[in-house]
């Protein structure tokens, strides 16, 4: 039996990570049972209770020209576990000897270090000290070293994460024992994954559909789409405890998890992170109706074509090909992939998935990149328009209200009428200062004051 303790059990792992596992063991390729900890105290767990750990996926789009829609049935989750409420059960995984992954999702926010952040305690801490306690836990009866498989969107996300427990390790003064046992059992594990998934559906009739399609009502049904990818750095004996090829997902061990991280990051996160706040405040509410507006699918064509295709590799050809696969599986007419979704932690995901293609172009060009300042001229019109409400942060945009979820800072910093300017300024926010690129912020500031007028910019 090979366990997997999972961070997180939200759609994306669920119908990637949990999906993979059940294949292989549906196959006869392994014996794989996934452990889910809830990493935060926001939630729930009931559903997951109330239906045994057992839920379907149903991947819907596009193969060989023809409209598919295939369901399975996920049975890999052994337990789902909230360590806030049954901290003993989750100590258990630290010490189990079978435990041989650790995988999470905890957003691009999720990988970061808090020099306030106590060894005591748990609920308040970042995901990086909670996992430094439990491979203590794991050192202290012990026990042999794990894999980590992060998968949150940043550059080489396995190397983030150790250097936050590193720097754990160090502030709370652990034994040098324990760190030469970090560096040399654990193996962390960069990796990219590539999978468009919708969650559950969020309108009747499809649910209705979806429902007698899998037989039976199911609360933790997924959506997502045929296509997945997970290049996973090859390192230690990782090869014993994954199987590359395609299991449900296509699985790649590699030397070279950079290429396939740029490529994805920038043409399919990136040019969805710079369509969402357009779109929105245009009146779309998923990625196919960006897709079939004339405008929209023409910003978003433009955008890859001139600014984020030529700076991802060399082989322009091949990153087109690439690009181009991307726009037909945005223009999927299964998946209903919310915009207001796709919003979650905008700031910080166009930090990690926009800014880079946006300072290649300005190196190369000496001048701003065109479609990548109108969208973030968006998204920073969107987030100048919003209101506080109770606990929540709301904007309205054409035809309904939606509401924001990102940092609280950031959300606070708007609703108390901050300025777009000191905004960019803040090294803090984006890692460096975004005035310093030249005629920038003067763009950005007469872009958001057109936006508000009710002009249109794409």
């Amino acid at each position: 039996m090979i366990k997997i303790l999972q961070y997180g059990e939200g759609n994306f792992l669920r119908t990637f990570v949990d999906v993979y596992f059940d294949t292989l063991n549906k196959s006869g390729a392994g014996e794989y049972a996934v452990h889910i900890v809830k990493p935060i105290t926001f939630g729930t767990l009931e559903r997951f209770a109330k239906q045994n750990n057992k839920y379907h996926v149903v991947l819907r789009g596009m193969e060989n020209g023809k409209e598919v829609e295939n369901v399975y049935k996920v049975d890999s989750l052994a337990s789902v576990i909230d360590p806030f409420a049954d901290y003993e059960a989750y100590v258990a995984l630290a010490k189990d000897p079978e435990l041989k992954i650790i995988v999470s999702n905890t957003t691009e926010a999720g990988i970061c270090y808090n020099e306030k952040d106590e060894m005591a305690g748990f609920d308040g801490i970042t995901y990086p000290a909670k996992l430094t306690k439990f491979l203590y836990d794991r050192f202290q009866a012990g026990l042999d070293g794990v894999y980590l498989l992060p998968v949150e969107l940043i550059d080489n996300n396995a190397n983030e994460l150790k250097k936050c427990v590193d720097k754990y390790i160090e502030l709370w003064n652990l034994p040098a024992a324990f760190k030469a046992w970090n560096d040399e059992k654990n193996f962390y594990c960069n990796t990219l994954v590539d999978r468009i998934v919708s969650g559950y559906p969020r309108d009747e009739e499809t649910k209705a559909r979806l429902t007698a399609l899998i037989g039976e009502q199911d609360d933790l049904m997924s959506i997502g789409e045929p296509f997945g990818l997970w290049a996973v750095e090859k390192k230690g004996a990782i090869a014993d405890y994954t199987h590359e090829g395609v299991h449900n997902i296509e699985v790649v061990l590699t030397d070279n998890i950079g290429y396939y991280k740029k490529r994805k990051v920038r043409v399919l996160n990136g040019s969805h992170t710079n369509l969402v706040p357009a779109a929105l405040m245009l009146g779309a509410v998923t990625v196919y109706d960006c897709m079939v507006d004339e405008k929209l699918s023409a910003f978003v064509e433009n955008t890859l074509k001139e600014e984020i295709n030529p700076y991802v590799s060399s082989d322009i050809a091949a990153t087109t090909v690439f690009a181009n696969s991307v726009k037909d599986r945005f223009m999927n007419p299964f998946l209903n992939h919310q915009l207001v979704s796709i919003s979650l932690n905008s700031i910080s995901k166009w930090r990690a998935r926009v800014l880079p293609s946006f300072k290649d172009y300005y190196a190369d060009h000496g001048a701003l990149a065109p479609h990548l300042t109108v969208g973030f001229s968006y998204l920073m019109a969107l987030y100048a328009g919003i209101k506080k409400q109770g606990e929540s942060y709301f904007v309205d945009v054409p035809g309904r209200t939606i509401e924001l979820k990102d940092d609280l800072p950031y959300l606070e910093y708007f609703a108390n009428g901050g300025s777009v300017a000191a905004f960019m300024a803040d090294a803090a926010v984006w890692g460096e200062d975004l005035t310093k690129y030249e005629g920038f912020v003067k763009a950005v500031e007469e872009n958001v004051a057109k936006i508000q007028k009710g002009e249109v910019l794409i």
